[in-house]
């Protein structure tokens, strides 16, 4: 194998591998890292919003921080579990439950407390562009 081969394959291994660590990093700043996206599409009549469906899953000991959307997501509870809300005691998140957060509406801020994790199902209807997670202190 020629020297320019085996240099070119070196440089696209490279470029993928930071391709790839950049996405990585860009999810967990903006992002849920227990989040899996399903499906994403353009809301039709409206160029400047998405469609964002997703699965999460949180397992016990990880955290729900409070955050905000720009604009709406609708959840549902896939498998309930025990959280516990920053400063309150624990409560039952029950399987079933429908959740629907309005825009810009504070939400989350709890702990996963149960033995079982917390799935949910979620929809978000939001703004193109915008960070799909926008944490709160």
């Amino acid at each position: 194998m020629k020297a320019s081969s085996v240099l070119l394959a070196a440089s696209g291994a490279v470029l993928f591998a930071l391709g790839f660590g950049t996405s990585l990093v860009a999810q967990t700043l903006s992002d849920s890292p227990q989040r899996v996206e399903q499906k994403r599409a353009d809301l039709s009549g409206t160029p400047n919003m998405e469609v964002i469906e997703s699965i999460a899953e949180y397992k016990k000991g990880e955290r729900v921080d409070l955050h905000l959307h720009h604009g709406l997501e609708a959840a549902y509870v896939v498998q309930g579990s025990m959280i516990q809300p920053d400063g309150k005691d624990p409560v039952l998140q029950p399987t079933g439950t429908v959740l629907l957060n309005l825009r810009d509406a504070k939400h989350g801020g709890y702990k996963i407390v149960g033995d079982t994790p917390l799935k949910l199902f979620t929809v978000h209807i939001v703004d193109k562009g915008a960070p799909l997670y926008d944490y709160q202190k």
